[in-house]
């Protein structure tokens, strides 16, 4: 069965509407981070529900629920407070609907097994870490999200990979990143999408977002 993984959407429509125009009508899975840095946190949730997307929870959606901010730096903490004051009822109650991880054919967390909402895990991290995460499940495919960054690793019929960010990639490549996985074989392929960064752009500096928000879409940092 082939599926669409992403992740780290933060409110960019025009990146996920060209995501899920390039993946067709694939079941969708994200990896958390729904909300946050972005201008379009409303329409994002929108088109998840309609896509009937699986998601979890991530760490900018938990704490625009809970209004904590104090980990994250002023950048971070200002779209945060904004999309908490844009969220509507019916989003909000969205938000508040996602577990924390997600296990069927495949086990996805946000950061990681052990700390779902906080911890990093890149692809260079050793295999014994990566291989670690498997005693939090039975499944042999692990999805993480919350670097930006995507990367695959197979560790002996394992498999454990990120999806890299849709609406705020951070590897140099602006493009938006997600991944096809094909859960039998336990292959997956990342894709970057092209989208248009202007429109985003625009719309974070015309409803008051931080500025730097809409430049380091630019350089995919």
């Amino acid at each position: 069965m082939q599926v669409a993984v992403i992740a780290d959407i933060h409110s960019n429509l025009p990146a996920l509407e060209a995501v899920l125009e390039e993946v067709g009508r694939l079941p969708i899975y994200c990896a958390g981070d729904v909300v946050g840095y972005n201008p379009f946190p409303n329409e994002v949730i929108a088109l998840l529900k309609e896509r009937r997307a699986v998601s979890i929870l991530g760490n900018h959606d938990h704490a625009v629920l809970t209004g904590d901010t104090s980990w994250f730096n002023p950048i971070a903490a200002a779209a945060i407070e904004w999309t908490a004051r844009e969220l509507t009822q019916d989003s909000l109650g969205y938000l508040r609907s996602l577990p924390r991880s997600y296990e069927n054919a495949i086990y996805m967390v946000h950061g990681s097994p052990k700390s779902p909402l906080e911890e990093y895990v890149y692809g260079d991290a050793p295999d014994h870490r990566l291989l670690g995460m498997f005693d939090h499940t039975r499944r042999d495919v692990i999805v993480l999200g919350h670097t930006h960054v995507p990367f695959v690793k197979g560790l002996g019929g394992r498999l454990v990979f990120n999806p890299g960010s849709v609406g705020q990639p951070r590897d140099g490549d602006p493009r938006a990143s997600c991944a096809l996985l094909d859960t039998e074989e336990k292959e997956v392929e990342i894709l970057r999408v092209a989208y248009d960064i202007d429109a985003v752009a625009r719309a974070i500096l015309e409803r008051g977002l931080p500025q730097p928000l809409a430049l380091r879409l630019y350089g995919g940092w």
